[in-house]
């Protein structure tokens, strides 16, 4: 079955948009059941709910994808007990992994209320037009945004394009480059009517919500993975040069929500934080320390090279013995803290974006240069010290592969434990050399996650049909 629902019901976490002291509107979502054949989008008052279910049922994607894309790297050592993390740490992934059934569960109820959305949308009257387009928009984007995590993560998957239970129960897989056609079919349609999202008012632009600068960087990142550097580079520019974001002091963007630099994150509230859940990154990297930073990673982020990005990790030497170095993670932090959020895309990224795809079109100095985009990142990392000695160095000159390899390197620094390294890892074809000198476990399958078995058994589509390997 390829949703997390029968069929009779739909579970779905909805939400209600509240507001904090900083006047900043989040998602608190409150779970009901809803049936479906009854399911209320029959008037014009009914949009608003479903609409912000769609965006709580994306949000279910957002830790298990950060887990899937640095715990199965080199960034990360079990240090716990729970089997799931102890497979990861060891490289050792099973098709029964609870993370790969999360992520998958997660990418097609999303894909559901999605299509939901999109099929009942028209035909609601009393609807404004300007709101119909906009919920559209929203439907597309995050109906491609599932798709382009399932297709990176899985490979070939279902391509799932109604809401017919029945029916949906025995798709089979669809190549991944015509779901990754689709994927940016999506996106381009959701571009056109979505808001831009420009400040008005003063404040900054609120992230917890699409608007075009959401929709291309996700395109930035799309184009990133399909290879097509001269598009990455012109989506990735066109978010940066809206001046609607910017690059806030690094300590921020490890311990703030919504700070200036996001252009789109999933936000939680105290009463539904998801610290205490089995896939809660707080849960599993500060509070259970079920995973901890590897040392490998540790001599990396903690270089001069790195500069404030090392504030990602923090040291305590009451938590050192046996196995454990001591060191925790420090990016998402409990319902009390400001940091509980997963943030999907940030400005950061786009220079990051830019810089690559510029170094692949051989361009590596001068101002529209691979060189100055990285050395920008590197500024706001020694921004905060007065010594010169601190401060990350500057990189004036670098051929096409050293410059590649200094890229690979600040992503490390600067996206570390947001869910990119063995996606990257995997795009640029290093994985194996990377990868097999950290685990002597590794080896080439795990360069595409297995379908969960219990989508094996539920779907007859699916069977013999399970990625290489597992």
């Amino acid at each position: 079955m390829l949703i997390k629902m029968n069929k009779y019901h739909i579970s779905l976490v909805m939400a209600v948009g509240v507001w904090l002291s900083s006047c900043r509107e989040v998602l608190e979502p409150r779970p009901i059941d809803i049936l479906a054949d009854q399911f209320v989008l029959n008037q014009a008052s009914d949009v608003a709910t479903v609409r912000l279910g769609a965006y709580a049922a994306f949000r279910g994607t957002a830790a298990p994808k950060v887990i899937v894309g640095d715990f199965t790297a080199d960034y990360i050592q079990h240090n716990g007990t729970f089997t799931d993390y102890q497979e990861l740490g060891n490289k050792q992934i099973t098709s029964a992994n609870g993370v790969a059934g999360a992520l998958w569960g997660s990418v097609y109820n999303t894909v559901y209320v999605c299509n939901f959305l999109l099929e009942k949308l028209p035909t609601v009257p009393g609807v404004r037009e300007a709101e119909r387009k906009r919920v559209t928009a929203e439907a597309r984007f995050l109906r491609g945004m599932a798709n382009f995590i399932g297709a990176t993560t899985f490979g070939n998957i279902p391509y799932v394009t109604s809401t017919n239970i029945d029916a949906n129960k025995t798709i089979g897989k669809t190549d991944k480059a015509t779901i990754m056609t689709n994927v940016l079919a999506d996106f381009q349609a959701a571009l056109t009517d979505l808001p831009e999202g420009s400040p008005t008012d003063g404040r900054p632009v609120f992230a917890g919500y699409a608007t075009k600068s959401a929709v291309r960087a996700a395109m930035a990142r799309y184009y990133l993975y399909q290879k097509n550097w001269a598009e990455a580079e012109a989506s990735a520019s066109a978010v940066i040069s809206t001046n609607f974001y910017e690059l806030v002091n690094y300590s921020d963007v490890v311990s703030k929500d919504f700070n200036n630099e996001s252009i789109f994150e999933v936000g939680y509230t105290a009463s539904d934080d998801p610290g205490t859940s089995a896939f809660g990154l707080n849960n599993l990297l500060v509070g259970r320390r079920e995973v901890i930073p590897s040392n490998q990673f540790i001599n990396q982020i903690i270089s001069k090279e790195s500069g404030e990005r090392q504030r990602t990790v923090a040291f305590d030497f009451n938590a050192q013995g046996g196995g454990d170095n001591g060191w925790s993670v420090r990016k998402y932090g409990t319902p009390d803290e400001d940091n509980n959020n997963i943030v999907i895309f940030r400005l950061g990224e786009m220079y990051l974006i830019r810089a690559e795809a510029r170094a692949q079109q051989g361009r590596m100095t001068g101002s529209t240069g691979a060189l100055n985009d990285l050395n920008v990142l590197r500024t706001r990392a020694g921004k905060n010290t007065t010594v010169a000695a601190n401060k990350p160095p500057l990189v004036t000159s670098a051929t096409q592969a050293e410059a590649l390899l200094l890229i690979e390197r600040e992503r490390l620094y600067e996206l570390a434990f947001e869910g990119h390294r063995w996606y990257d890892l995997v795009r640029t074809g290093r994985a194996q050399a990377v990868m097999s000198a950290f685990s002597p476990n590794w080896t080439p399958k795990y360069e595409l996650w297995p379908i969960p078995q219990t989508e094996i058994q539920r779907n007859p589509s699916l069977a013999g049909q399970q990625n290489p390997g597992y």
